[in-house]
């Protein structure tokens, strides 16, 4: 077993991940296991199995199908804590709490929590440790007094961690850029850290922090303007500090930003996607003066052979090439155009869309299947004159004659009205609503250039509401059953 961070501590040199050819035993198994599960299923109805046959709906197959699932999770668990030699030693798994495309989430107790530095843990000094007790072992009684006082503390004051299985057929960069950019942001305010990785052949499994966190779909709908300003202020602290090492999220969304709303703590999760920023990238003309840029298109279209009312059958043109890498409904617009230079400010787009979604109190806001379906969406709030100059700031032609598109669109005040059903008299905005508006135009601004920056969203009116409210206490209970971390 190789140790990416020796002691939990930053090392010297920079992290190494073996790069074998990826392993087909993961996707064996799945197979084998779906056939046994099948053939199963077969023997029931040769059985002649009423409820196997004639409702499949029944509370029977639904507790067959819940025990194979629970099956399956427990022998990927043991598969787990095999394949790393000492895993059993350092951490116990107790559940699935998250699987994804790349990797899978368990939740898991740190047995060796109080043997580490943990600066890392916001709530290290919320934990009370009795003081052990003092005096000779004099009889076989005491020995016992003291070796129950050690494990009932260490029960009473347990830690959970989140225990990330990378698959193996993740690219190997891809795996060396999460853990790198990680590592890089520890001690970033609310930004997850990485407390630990290490290697067994091809598997890479990363340990992190396991945060309390509420269903975003469970209280957005009920979230005052002030728990809004809260929430934001939360989410701009942590891309304020991943923007301040030049790193972008790229994938700015609910699921990624576990937030609760008792202790009105958010944390920044999932750094798959994310990249730093210039890297592998061409120059865009949106960076260039208005004036150069402007002499750009015009030679541009002058000396294209392709009518200028249509798009040519075969064009010949190469394609271009950006990074399109994000959530759809919440890709900027410039990612949509598939510029070449994008910047933070694409995260800054995705956090407006999250405010929008609060406040229009519809989730998810943006539904679109593929890249020009979102481009129409966007099209439909800002309109086909601000589109068509959002496109040429990227050297891209923006042209629709969809009815429903209007020259100049809607203002973000009239759609949260008309989302929220209070487009009628005397159903306006309140104030407080309205410096959310204004706050929201800033950071859904279709000019990468004019969009705020984290930093400055930090100071806005908006983010500094609700600062001097008191916060109510949550449950200091750990709750074995929450889906604290997604993958």
């Amino acid at each position: 077993m190789a140790t990416l961070t020796a002691s939990r501590q930053r090392p010297a040199e920079s992290f190494r991940i073996h790069e074998d050819a990826p392993s087909t035993e993961d996707t064996q198994m799945n197979e084998n296991e779906l056939q046994e599960q099948e053939e199963g299923d077969e023997r029931d109805k040769e059985k002649g199995d009423p409820e196997a046959v004639d409702n499949p709906e029944s509370e029977y197959s639904e507790s067959s199908d819940d025990e194979t699932e629970e099956s399956s999770i427990q022998r990927d668990m043991e598969k787990l804590q095999d394949t790393f030699p000492g895993f059993r030693q350092k951490y116990r798994l107790i559940k699935r709490i998250g699987e994804g495309t790349f990797s899978t989430v368990y939740k898991a107790i740190d047995l060796d929590y109080w043997d580490y530095d943990n600066s890392w843990d916001p709530e290290k000094d919320d934990t009370f440790v009795p003081p052990r007790p003092v005096g000779k072992y004099k009889t076989m009684q005491c020995v016992m007094d003291r070796l129950w006082f050690d494990e009932e503390v260490k029960r009473k004051t347990r830690k959970y961690v989140a225990v990330k299985k990378i698959y193996v057929t993740s690219s190997p960069t891809r795996i060396l850029n999460e853990l790198e950019l990680l590592h890089d942001l520890r001690g970033c305010e609310a930004v997850c850290p990485l407390i630990t990785a290490f290697r067994s052949t091809d598997q890479v499994c990363a340990i992190l922090p396991y945060f309390r966190h509420a269903d975003f779909r469970d209280y957005f709908r009920k979230m005052t303007v002030p728990d809004m300003a809260i929430y934001l202020r939360s989410l701009f602290t942590a891309l304020a500090s991943v923007h301040s090492h030049g790193i972008l999220h790229r994938d700015i969304k609910p699921t990624n930003f576990l937030y609760d709303p008792d202790s009105r703590r958010g944390v920044l999760v999932d750094f798959g996607l994310a990249e730093r920023e210039g890297y592998d990238c061409k120059p865009c003309i949106c960076h260039d003066d208005p004036v150069q840029r402007k002499a750009k298109l015009r030679a541009a279209h002058l000396a294209s052979s392709a009518p200028h009312n249509g798009y040519p059958r075969e064009d010949t043109r190469p394609s271009r090439r950006a990074n399109r890498a994000g959530t759809r409904g919440f890709r900027a617009p410039e990612v949509l155009f598939k510029c070449t230079e994008q910047t933070t400010k694409i995260d800054i787009w995705s956090a407006g869309v999250i405010l929008l979604t609060i406040m229009s109190r519809r989730f998810p806001f943006f539904n679109s299947a593929d890249d020009v379906e979102a481009l129409i969406e966007i099209a439909t709030i800002f309109g086909q004159k601000r589109m068509r100059a959002a496109a040429l700031l990227h050297g891209c032609m923006f042209e629709t004659t969809i009815p429903t598109i209007g020259s100049s669109g809607f203002s973000l005040e009239s759609i949260i009205l008309w989302s929220t059903q209070r487009d009628g008299p005397g159903k306006g905005l309140s104030d407080e609503e309205k410096l959310a508006v204004e706050f929201l135009g800033k950071c859904m601004e279709l000019d990468p250039s004019k969009r705020l920056s984290a930093e400055d969203a930090l100071s806005h009116e908006f983010l500094r509401m609700g600062l001097d409210e008191p916060v109510e206490g949550g449950s200091g209970e750990d709750d074995d059953e929450m889906d604290i971390l997604k993958v």
